[in-house]
């Protein structure tokens, strides 16, 4: 199904869940695990899972990479280490993926980790560069509306697209500015200073960019429409959990599909 009429499908469910659900013909995929059992099989691979990995069907074989070793997690990490860091069997930057091979994963799980690349569009198009033809990247991604990102911009498809053509450098510290002033709620110029400073010195993993559900779907469809990327949006799915913090689950399949055995 192309990314037009899934829109438009969407749009006329008013983006809810069951809408979109009955309209896929599948309640049952009102979850993660619920899309994992429908769209992964095979081998693959879990960027930046910590403590918390999809759970997978029994079809799917999961390596998990990460950018650290599991023993700099622990320390790094100390509260999510309490509740059990799996550990990554592959260390390497889950934006670049340079250590895995072209067309070599069946899958790519990405869960809550776009939204703290500083050029996202690259990073898909690692994964599309990792996953074989008819492989899918099982993506989610937060919206800003639920989230501490609440009182940020939300990110545009054309910063977006100049982080990609020109490198993020040009946008990195104005990040680091607004994340500090509005998240951090930092004000005072002095105080402010020395705070974004901090931040960069310490390289904290902020979330560079933010999205509510439409701004998901606005850079999405670029990346088909402008940039050509060879893939469909096999699925989407807008869930919000019981705090009300709501994300998008996407289905991204290069070229063509295939069936789970």
């Amino acid at each position: 199904m192309g990314l037009g009429t899934l829109w438009n499908r969407l749009a006329g469910s008013q983006g809810s869940a069951r809408s979109w659900g009955s309209a896929a013909g599948s309640t049952r995929l009102f979850g993660r695990r619920g899309v994992a059992e429908e769209y992964l099989c095979g081998e693959g691979i879990e960027i930046g899972a910590l403590h918390n990995p999809l759970k997978v069907p029994a079809a799917a074989r999961v390596t998990y990479v990460d950018r650290m070793s599991y023993d700099d997690l622990i320390r790094a990490y100390p509260t999510m280490a309490k509740k059990g860091i799996v550990r990554p069997a592959i260390i390497d930057n889950g934006e670049t993926l340079a250590t895995l091979a072209n067309e070599s994963q069946d899958f790519v799980i990405a869960n809550h980790m776009i939204e703290h690349a500083e050029n996202p569009i690259s990073v898909i198009e690692n994964f599309l560069r990792v996953v074989k033809p008819g492989g899918v990247i099982y993506l989610t991604i937060p919206d800003m509306r639920g989230t501490f990102d609440r009182h940020r911009p939300e990110t545009t498809v054309e910063h977006l697209l100049r982080d990609y053509r020109e490198g993020p450098a040009w946008s990195r510290r104005d990040h680091f500015v607004e994340y500090a002033r509005l998240v951090d709620q930092v004000t005072e110029p002095a105080a402010l200073e020395a705070h974004v400073e901090h931040l960069i010195r310490t390289e904290c993993n902020i979330h560079y960019h933010c999205w509510s559900q439409a701004g998901m779907w606005a850079w999405l469809s670029a990346l088909q429409m402008e940039l050509k990327f060879p893939f469909d949006v096999e699925f989407y799915l807008h869930r919000k959990s019981t705090k009300g913090e709501g994300e998008g689950i996407f289905i991204l399949k290069k070229h063509l599909s295939r069936v789970c055995q």
